[in-house]
Formats: structure tokens, C-alpha cells, sequence
């Protein structure tokens, strides 16, 4: 299990329905169900928008979303993906700031909607929920420590092995093994900071090598031990 998925789990752990009943008052848990909101967005709706002044966070139940910024001419930066068991918008929440960036569902998409006030009641009220929320925080940050890096110091080979392997870690993989998630080339050049000429090129390359398979957009991983090779990735 790696750090992210422990941390990952230290966080369900406490953030779920049965650990609040147990560890919550009991009128505070009443106010909880009575907030909570289970909500649905389609296949390219946005969950968040950019800008945006927050009301709460949201629960990933089912599906996969991406979170970007706008850039230069509108185009999109990918900054992270979202799967069932993330939370989005908890730190604007925080921060008492507008939402950063945009969350978008890449597939249908059900979560669970907390207002801002009754997710921070959930902190104030429970330590190990703040603890985990704590802990989330700093990883994350790490990672954006580690993007940095990622973008400056890595040629473009580097990141698009590096790129794959996270998602795989991050989205997990469907029955015949392909990453569950279906990017347009553009996409993945925007993931790694390229010309989406040059990921056209290299995720070619990585297809004659016998390293990835690929199916239309979907992607398979073949030889990992190659491609944390390329990508200077430790196991």
C-alpha cells in the first residue's frame, strides 16, 4: 500500500456515515442527515466552476472527475482527477476563498453535497476527522511540491511514463486491465506539459515498444517495470 493510499484510507475511515453517528453528538449528527444532499452530474457537467464562491463539498460517491484552470485562451490546465472516495472543494472552504479551479465529471457522476458550515461543525467536532483532514492537506501539498519538479526537471518521456503509472495507481484499472479512463491526446499533452504532436509521438513509440497497449483513447500498461524506467519512478 503506498503513502496516498494509507492516507486515503485513514480519511474513509472517519469520514463516513457510521463514524459519525458514533462520534458525534447526537443532535450534531441529526444536523448532518438533515444537510446532506446526494446529487448527480452527467457526463460533462461542472461540479465546481472556477471563480466561483463555494457553498460546500462534495463527496465523490461514483465516477471520475477532473479538476482544471483556464488558462491563456481558455486553455485547460489539468491539475488532478477525482475518483469515488475524494472530497472536492474542502479547501476554499478553508481558505473562506472562491474555488480555484473547475471540477468537471468525466463520466456520470453521484456525490454527496455537505454544506460549508456542517463540514466544518464535522471538523470542530471531531478530532481524528481533523487529524486525517490534516494529514490529506500536507500530502497534497507535497504533491504540488512535487509537480514542480515533475514539469521542470523531466523531459517529456519522463512524464508521460510518470503520468501513466499515477493514473493507474489513482483511477485503477477496468477487466481487460485498461486504465479507467478515457483521455483525448490533447488531453495527455496538457497532463505532461507538451505539444499534443509530441504525445501523439511518444505514446506511439511507447505502443511499438510493447510498453502500453492502446485501444482508441484507452490506454493499457504492459511492462511497468520499463516504464518506471523511463519515468524514474520508485515501485
Amino acid at each position: 500500500m503506498t503513502k496516498q493510499q494509507r492516507i486515503e484510507n485513514n480519511f474513509l475511515k472517519v469520514f463516513n456515515e457510521k463514524s459519525f453517528r458514533e462520534h458525534l453528538s447526537p443532535e450534531d449528527f441529526e444536523k448532518y442527515l438533515s444537510a446532506k444532499k446526494v446529487l448527480t452530474y452527467a457526463k460533462g457537467r461542472t461540479i465546481i466552476e472556477e471563480g466561483s464562491l463555494p457553498k460546500g463539498v462534495y463527496f465523490m460517491e461514483k465516477g471520475t472527475a477532473k479538476l482544471f484552470k483556464s488558462g491563456i485562451y481558455k486553455k485547460e490546465q489539468i491539475l488532478r482527477f477525482y475518483t469515488e472516495g475524494d472530497l472536492i472543494g474542502y479547501r476554499s472552504i478553508l481558505c473562506e476563498e472562491e474555488f480555484g479551479a473547475t471540477a468537471q465529471a468525466m463520466t456520470d457522476v453521484e456525490v454527496t453535497f455537505l454544506p460549508a458550515d456542517i463540514f466544518n461543525q464535522l471538523l470542530e467536532a471531531d478530532s481524528r476527522l481533523s487529524y486525517a483532514m490534516l494529514q490529506k492537506i500536507a500530502y497534497e501539498l507535497g504533491e504540488s511540491s512535487n509537480t514542480v519538479t515533475f514539469l521542470a526537471q523531466k523531459t517529456v518521456r519522463e512524464r508521460l511514463a510518470e503520468m501513466l503509472l499515477h493514473l493507474e495507481t489513482k483511477l485503477g484499472t477496468d477487466p481487460e486491465g485498461f486504465i479507467k479512463i478515457s483521455l483525448t491526446r490533447e488531453e495527455i499533452a496538457n497532463l505532461i506539459g507538451t505539444a499534443t504532436e509530441s504525445a501523439i509521438r511518444l505514446i506511439s513509440e511507447f505502443r511499438h515498444d510493447d510498453i502500453i497497449a492502446v485501444d482508441g483513447r484507452n490506454i493499457k500498461i504492459l511492462d511497468h517495470d520499463k516504464l518506471r524506467k523511463l519515468g524514474h519512478v520508485h515501485p
